[in-house]
């Protein structure tokens, strides 16, 4: 009896009419969610902006800021419930290649301490921390440092760096 598979989540663009299933991940997984407005402006500034989709549903999403050479991951988000199983990773990759596909040499993002799946998902990806911003989340009890990270991006036919 052959095993089915299901089939592997699928990056897009992120359109417009994605934003109600958008925010609804979004207000599950953050205490401190973005706003549609945001999102919206986002789009409308032509930020690489895209969306983890498994089977027709929407189960992740990112977006980017690309300029002079730098991406900056503004926003980077698995709905909770599939959290663990491998779609983080596949969403960092798929936007870091959205990335060098626009030109960027190195990505850099911002993560809070308090999350440490998130802080051991981009070390295992390559990227190292660079700095502290101070009080730059908001949290309920005021507010929360971020710690700054950064990669640099090969191009895609560049062959891995030996450690050492």
């Amino acid at each position: 009896m052959a095993a089915y598979r299901q089939p592997q989540p699928a990056l897009r663009p992120m359109r417009e009419d994605d934003l109600d299933e958008v925010m609804a991940i979004e207000v599950r997984a953050y205490p401190f969610p973005w706003t549609v407005g945001i999102f919206r402006d986002c789009l409308r500034a032509g930020y690489p902006s895209w969306v983890l989709q498994a089977d027709a549903r929407i189960i992740g999403y990112g977006v980017l800021s690309v300029a002079v050479g730098e991406a900056h991951l503004l926003n980077v988000c698995i709905e909770p419930g599939e959290q663990g199983r491998g779609h983080g990773r596949r969403l960092l990759r798929g936007l870091e290649r959205a990335a060098r596909g626009q030109g960027a040499q190195r990505v850099f993002l911002e993560v809070r301490p308090s999350n440490p799946a998130a802080i051991a998902l981009y070390h295992d990806e390559g990227f190292n921390e660079i700095g502290r911003r101070p009080r730059y989340y908001p949290a309920h009890a005021g507010r929360e440092d971020a710690i700054v990270m950064a990669k640099e991006l090969m191009a895609e036919s560049d062959p891995p760096r030996m450690p050492g």
